[in-house]
């Protein structure tokens, strides 16, 4: 194994080998970090959340903004200490300097980016298929073909895939927006605090906290933000401002949804809806066509898969130059500039997952990793903070922040398992054990070091 503290940048450079194109500032990262959380959440989750808090969902949303900004505010700090795209698994290779720990860290980002690439692959088949009558297409077939035209926007470059993540991520939030605009007039029209009358005997605080596990997965996705760094222009200061912009502006609307929400639409009617937000729509302004939610929809989808594979990709560079992953990933296209073997290398994987199928209850489970990644970067930072020699960042944050980040995080993953079935948990030590299999053979072969 390298020297987790050498620096894979100046390595490269010093080979003459073509490095990643520089070409992102602070609204573009913060526009990709708030992408990747809108479209992973708050369309689907509100509903969910509802039913566990009543009217006082609100509330929940902004606990959890409190529990995410503590981890956003730690890859901040890390950002702009290391800008390297492996992110968290270089971090933790600082940190720790074992390079197993790094290896599953970046390999279970890795799993949780191809679990929803593929994923959103097939949701994204399913809403075109319906909304352009393609029924007699197989729903595989056109996931596949989504997954192509995802890899030619990644492998063509940053600059392309950033712009298409800008168009997305301006669909998703004027969906958000639209929502808010057609119910902002029901304000006030009921009892934000009003909770389930059959959870009456439960604190009020409680039950605000129980519903923030769910919320705080719709903040998922800022730490995407990282793996760009070395992508971004003067990513000391761009990291930091971007994931924090990205977080606020996201903690924003969600909890201008959740009052909109419940105002329009008595909260337990929300919780069993099947599309909260479209009913939303269809009772605060039913002049506007139903079908455009479903067409925002397209775009959200299609947004998520997008950053999942740019992080994704720019994850197994990272830790191809960190001597955890063979070689050749770490390789750099010389005219498109992107690193197009890992490129390639997701692509196949995620076809043949699209193909298997069965991949619901690998996303549950890879959620429950991304809890434990978390925990590590936020020890990560502990650690780094404390060791004499390591230089300070341009954004530095107290050392408590990062425990705190720690223990919210090891609540969450507590939470998480004692209120799932086994099987998510199952299939994540699964997931665990298949990728320490995978670094000891790699290791054995002499593919990495």
């Amino acid at each position: 194994m390298s020297d987790q503290t050498s620096d894979p940048l100046s390595n490269k450079a010093q080979r003459g080998e073509p490095l990643l194109r520089r070409s992102i500032g602070t609204t573009q990262l913060a526009l990709y970090a708030l992408g990747s959380m809108v479209g992973s959440g708050i369309y689907g989750l509100i509903g969910k959340a509802t039913g566990e808090a009543g009217s006082a969902v609100w509330l929940s949303f902004l606990v959890a903004l409190c529990a995410a900004l503590l981890t956003s505010l730690s890859y901040a700090s890390l950002g702009s200490r290391y800008p390297r795209a492996g992110g968290a698994a270089y971090v933790t290779g600082r940190a720790f300097r074992v390079p197993v720990v790094s290896f599953v860290v970046g390999l279970a980002l890795v799993a949780s980016g191809l679990t929803s690439i593929a994923t959103q692959s097939k949701i994204f088949a399913t809403i075109l298929a319906d909304m352009a009558g393609l029924e007699r297409l197989s729903p595989t077939f056109i996931a596949a073909g989504f997954l192509l035209i995802l890899g030619g926007i990644v492998f063509r470059g940053i600059r392309e895939s950033m712009w298409v993540n800008v168009l997305c991520t301006l669909m998703e939030v004027s969906g958000l927006l639209l929502v808010i605009a057609s119910g902002i007039s029901y304000w006030g029209s009921v009892d934000y605090f009003e909770t389930p009358p059959q959870r009456a005997d439960t604190a009020f605080s409680v039950i605000v906290l129980q519903a923030s596990v769910l919320t705080f997965f719709a903040f998922i996705g800022f730490e995407d933000a990282v793996n760009v760094a070395e992508e971004c222009k003067d990513p000391e200061r761009t990291i930091p401002r971007g994931l924090v912009i990205a977080t606020c502006s996201a903690a924003l609307l969600y909890i201008a949804v959740a009052i909109t929400a419940v105002s329009v639409v008595p909260w337990n009617e929300l919780a069993t809806a099947s599309s909260p937000l479209t009913e939303v729509m269809r009772r605060g302004a039913p002049g506007i066509p139903p079908g455009i939610m479903t067409f925002i929809a397209l775009f959200s989808v299609a947004n998520t898969a997008l950053v999942n594979y740019v992080t994704a990709s720019r994850l197994i560079y990272g830790m191809a130059g960190q001597g955890l992953l063979p070689g050749p990933l770490g390789r750099v296209h010389a005219t498109q500039r992107t690193p197009h073997i890992a490129v390639l290398v997701l692509l196949a994987v995620a076809l043949l997952l699209v193909i298997a199928g069965g991949i619901a209850d690998l996303a549950a489970a890879t959620v429950l990793l991304l809890l434990v990644v978390f925990i590590a970067v936020n020890a990560s930072l502990v650690t780094l903070k404390r060791r004499a020699g390591e230089k300070p960042g341009q954004f530095e944050i107290p050392i408590v922040l990062p425990i705190a980040g720690i223990a919210v995080c090891a609540g969450l993953l507590l939470t998480r398992l004692a209120s799932s079935d086994w099987r998510a948990p199952a299939l994540a030590g699964a997931l665990i054990a298949v990728i320490l299999g995978l670094y000891a053979f790699l290791r054995s072969k002499s593919d990495i070091r």
